[in-house]
């Protein structure tokens, strides 16, 4: 996502800038001068609409999850008729996100609570919000696809809706300590084994489509990419 346009005004332009360089930077690293700068605004007009930098930490969070929820909602793969196959085509669609730089495609919240869960717990308490409440979305597919297989394992619905989270999260961190996307699509082909293995499918084309299809509504921009 490049800098905020200068149409906009002081408060989503420096929303717009925190997302950009505290994926690139990390949040500790970001100073608020730094920005203003890219924002375009005055260090008077960023204590206006924050009253700390921990302050925008926690508005950031919530504008990503506003942001990226929005996208997830709208992405195709709510179309199809088996809540399995949406379950696989959510992983699917988280890979083909993986596009661009590793600040481009990683998560915002993610990078947040790795960095300040022991000292900003105000931002931590956002990031686990938007986290969680991400997985949330995916657990009635899980249980209309357990419901369809009279399934009744030892774990939940919730439980694998976060599990996915967990490892989505983890492949953005070997992205990021690799330099690329490759490490990060591996991870998140073996999520979606493991998701069939749960429900018992066969394995008939060796795991997660490399050409899965994304439509235009899907691929999003670079400021929504990666969403969680």
């Amino acid at each position: 996502m490049g800098e905020a346009p200068a149409r906009l005004g002081a408060k989503p332009r420096l929303l717009a800038a925190a997302l950009t360089l505290i994926r690139s930077k990390g949040y500790s690293a970001t100073a608020v001068d730094e920005l203003c700068a890219a924002a375009g605004v005055t260090k008077g007009a960023f204590f206006h609409h924050f009253k700390s930098k921990e302050d925008l930490g926690v508005a950031a969070a919530d504008h990503w999850s506003e942001m990226t929820g929005a996208l997830f909602a709208e992405a195709s793969y709510h179309q199809l008729d088996d809540p399995l196959d949406r379950v696989l085509a959510y992983v699917d669609f988280r890979k083909a996100l993986l596009r661009g730089g590793v600040p481009e495609f990683t998560c915002l919240v993610g990078t947040m609570a790795q960095e300040v869960y022991q000292t900003a717990p105000a931002i931590r308490e956002a990031c686990e919000r938007c986290i969680t409440g991400h997985a949330a979305t995916l657990e009635a597919d899980i249980e209309a696809a357990m419901r369809d297989r009279s399934m009744t394992p030892g774990w939940t619905a919730q439980s694998l809706a976060l599990h996915s989270q967990a490892v989505i999260q983890g492949a953005f961190i070997l992205a990021k300590a690799g330099g690329g996307a490759e490490v990060a699509a591996d991870s998140i082909d073996h999520l979606r084994r493991y998701i069939e293995l749960l429900f018992g499918v066969a394995d008939q084309c060796g795991g997660c489509p490399e050409d899965a299809p994304v439509s235009e509504m899907d691929k999003g921009g670079s400021s929504r990419r990666s969403a969680m």
